[in-house]
């Protein structure tokens, strides 16, 4: 019962960390899984099979790595150059520490968008696109590690229930 209290406790921690740069959502997600399926009850740990831990295991390092290379593809994707690319991903773990959670979107954005115009010398203007496309990457980013994370909280209730 306690191993089932934690997991889901861990699942929801998960979800928040979707949104909180702090908090590793998927990872925390998937431990909640394996918290069930290597030390839940067995009648409850059957429910999850050995194939499906290791799915969701590379599914999880994909989501996660994805989240950090989206809003420079997006930012490229844009128009952006790879000094918009390189300080879109700057811009993200300098706002990170700075002002959690809003500055990791923040700096996304003026990453690319400050990269954009001092690096390559283009006008506000010009620099505005990319500078979107990296914000359109992180909520996308955003997006991918929430899904993964909720489909992982609906397994855990399926199991448990």
């Amino acid at each position: 019962m306690l191993i089932s209290v934690l997991a889901v406790i861990l699942s929801v921690v998960g979800i928040i960390g979707c949104f909180a740069p702090v908090l590793p959502g998927p990872p925390l997600s998937y431990a909640a899984l394996a918290l069930i399926y290597f030390f839940g009850e067995p009648d409850v740990a059957a429910g999850i099979s050995g194939s499906y831990m290791i799915w969701w295991l590379v599914i999880t390092a994909i989501v996660t790595v994805l989240d950090y290379v989206v809003p420079a593809y997006f930012t490229k994707a844009t128009g952006g150059s790879n000094s918009g690319a390189k300080g879109s991903i700057a811009g993200m773990f300098i706002g990170i520490f700075l002002v959690p959670p809003i500055g990791m979107i923040l700096g996304a954005f003026l990453g690319a968008l400050l990269s954009e115009m001092f690096f390559e010398g283009r006008s506000m203007r010009d620099s505005l696109k990319p500078a979107f496309g990296s914000f359109i990457g992180f909520l996308f980013g955003t997006g991918i590690k929430l899904i993964a994370s909720v489909l992982m909280l609906i397994k855990l209730i399926r199991v448990l229930v």
